[in-house]
């Protein structure tokens, strides 16, 4: 079907976790570019958390996708045909693809690949959105300083691998949760994180954390939300900064977990904030040449996992909430 657009589109919204069943496949014709517009063929797209949030009714920081729309992702596209200033046939670019095989898409949120920074592969991890994500938190959010203890949640996973990377790179003791002996393994082996707390395997979070944090935490940076933040919070030292980057545990949950630890920023004179990496939208420049510097040199490590062909991207979504991947979800869509 080289000349039909074949695309994933919200079929019902799910309550709990999103599968397959939530979404059903379109064969379309595809469209040619109009003016400053660019008929592109996917080659990756990117599984994140936000996209479950994406499928709620309640509007969040942007629409939901409804019924009917092709599923919401970001991924990185060949570009096959081009009417826009700057972008060629054969220039590989970072777009809101969206769950298809061949968008046709305008300038909005299009940004040229610069494969002399890395590989596509490195575009879709360690250059890619997700860790301009942990770069900012760290760096503009949780202002990490040497020296500091830094406690990361969802540390196996996209964010969390290069959040943990990037604070011990800035030369401070890093600490990551996660579920899974494997997947403490692989933080502390391949990633060089201090030490890591199996979640699943603890029968008291806090208790670990206070084991494992002696002296406290300076920052904890948070993807899962629930009763991990709450036991987080219990371990913050004085000035401490707490950066929300998720809560992928509350996204799809059927009870939510309120904060009972609240308290603890006013007596230790904390800190915590959310944010949107693309309030940093000016800086990814910068962000960028610092991640492909530490990716060549070795210092920075990244895991991919990687699921071929567009019918497994619902799979990925399944797999990212069950805990059940390593490193950052992708789905490849062609070579």
């Amino acid at each position: 079907m080289r000349n039909a657009n074949r695309q994933l589109k919200l079929k019902a919204r799910p309550e709990g976790l999103a599968g397959p069943e939530h979404f059903e496949e379109a064969v379309t014709p595809i469209r040619q570019p109009g003016p400053d517009e660019a008929l592109l063929e996917t080659v990756y797209v990117s599984v994140d958390p936000a996209m479950r949030v994406w499928l709620k009714e309640d509007p969040g920081y942007v629409p939901p996708v409804e019924i009917g729309d092709v599923m919401r992702a970001g991924g990185i596209a060949r570009v096959v045909e081009s009417r826009i200033d700057g972008i060629t046939a054969g220039d590989y670019v970072m777009a809101r693809v969206g769950w298809q095989t061949h968008p046709t898409l305008g300038p909005e949120g299009m940004h040229k690949v610069d494969l002399a920074l890395g590989s596509l592969e490195d575009w879709i991890g360690p250059l890619g959105t997700t860790a301009l994500t942990a770069w900012f938190g760290m760096r503009a959010v949780g202002n990490i300083a040497a020296g500091e203890t830094v406690l990361v949640s969802g540390a196996a996973g996209g964010v969390g691998q290069v959040a943990g990377q990037v604070a011990r790179l800035e030369g401070c003791r890093v600490v990551g949760i996660a579920g899974r002996p494997e997947k403490c393994r692989f933080i502390n082996e391949e990633l060089g994180f201090d030490a890591s707390i199996d979640y699943k395997a603890v029968p008291d979070l806090s208790a670990a954390i206070a084991q494992t944090c002696p002296d406290g935490i300076d920052v904890y940076f948070d993807n899962v939300g629930g009763p991990t933040l709450d036991a987080a919070l219990g371990a913050l030292r004085h000035k401490g900064r707490v950066v929300i980057c998720g809560r992928i545990s509350q996204t799809a949950a059927a009870e939510l977990h309120g904060i009972t630890n609240i308290g603890m920023l006013i007596g230790k004179r904390a800190r915590m904030e959310g944010f949107i990496v693309s309030d940093f939208q000016d800086r990814y420049g910068e962000a960028r040449r610092w991640l492909s510097e530490k990716l060549k040199s070795g210092e920075l490590k990244q895991k991919l996992h990687v699921l071929d062909g567009l019918e497994r991207a619902p799979e990925g979504l399944t797999m990212l909430f069950e805990g059940t991947s390593t490193g950052k979800l992708v789905v490849k869509l062609s070579d």
